[in-house]
């Protein structure tokens, strides 16, 4: 009798769940990796702020985008622990009672305290050393110029020009030309500006955004940081701090333009009658004693006018 062997076909065997989610886990980070890499612009490159325009912006920049990325390594290194723990120590059917528990730790422990201490002290330094650098106003500016926030625009006294700008409050009407109504500082190009801030009446906030910098303006404190234009151009600029009912309508213009146009518009002040300053006494606050020293010394009462007077 003739015998026969019965081959036997076997099946692929499918992947176990820890396997399926490793390489889920692989493909997911290349194809992170291949978005970051292919989709970078400039706009990625900064870290989406705005294109600064000062030649302290890639200082901002670069601190910008290194704080983002370690906070970026150190959650992916916990989303990657949470996720290993999750998969290695998941609970199977073979599984009876609770599994062995730990009380403590000692070295993992000390590692998880010591490193975010670290991290911390680290960033600190770091952040005391940028704010050193740019709220440095030991240098001689070239442009000093006493910027006054009021309910609900702004006012603009030229120090070294001798001539001031008075603003009034922008109407968001939906309409054109709402620009053209703005009050508009001049800065000259590639020179180094002071600005003196003061307020006539509540807490409000100098902010341009693509100076990537802003400084608070106190009732009877003088604050002052200095930046130096490295770019021709018009810049929206706006009160950053929650400073009544028409908050959203304290909008400026800053023109940065070339010395000469600088000039000129100073000239074009001057032949409106606009010589002298604003006065800083009619803040509803006197300044605070000794605060009177942080304000140029050519904003004595000798030469200031009262609003909208020579």
């Amino acid at each position: 009798m003739e015998s026969r062997k019965v081959g036997h076909v076997s099946r692929p065997q499918e992947p176990s769940a820890p396997s399926r989610l490793r390489r889920l886990a692989v493909a997911g980070v290349a194809g992170l990796l291949m978005t970051s890499l292919t989709g970078c612009s400039d706009l990625v490159e900064r870290g989406f702020l705005p294109k600064g325009v000062t030649s302290t912006s890639e200082e901002f920049t670069t601190f910008w985008n290194t704080t983002w990325l370690w906070a970026l390594g150190v959650g992916v290194l916990v989303w990657g622990l949470t996720l290993w723990c999750v998969v290695r120590y998941r609970r199977r059917k073979t599984d009876t009672g609770l599994p062995a528990q730990m009380q403590y730790n000692v070295p993992i422990e000390i590692l998880y305290t010591v490193v975010p201490v670290l991290m911390v002290a680290v960033l600190f330094g770091k952040t005391v050393e940028l704010d050193n650098t740019v709220l440095d106003t030991s240098k001689k500016p070239d442009v000093t110029i006493n910027v006054v926030g009021k309910q609900w625009s702004w006012d603009f006294n030229y120090v070294e020009a001798g001539v001031y700008d008075s603003g009034v409050q922008a109407h968001l009407n939906g309409k054109k030309g709402v620009p053209a109504t703005l009050p508009t500082l001049y800065l000259p190009v590639d020179k180094r500006t002071e600005f003196v801030l003061t307020a006539r009446d509540v807490i409000h906030s100098f902010w341009v955004p693509q100076f990537l910098q802003k400084m608070d303006m106190m009732p009877g404190r003088v604050n002052k940081f200095q930046v130096t234009p490295t770019e021709t151009g018009t810049f929206t600029g706006k009160c950053a701090e929650l400073c009544g009912a028409y908050h959203s309508e304290m909008l400026f213009q800053v023109k940065v333009v070339p010395q000469a146009e600088y000039d000129q518009h100073v000239a074009a002040l001057k032949a409106r009658g606009q010589s002298g300053f604003l006065s800083n006494s009619l803040n509803r606050s006197e300044l605070v004693p000794g605060e009177q020293q942080f304000l140029p010394p050519a904003l004595d009462q000798s030469s200031i006018v009262e609003e909208g007077k020579k």
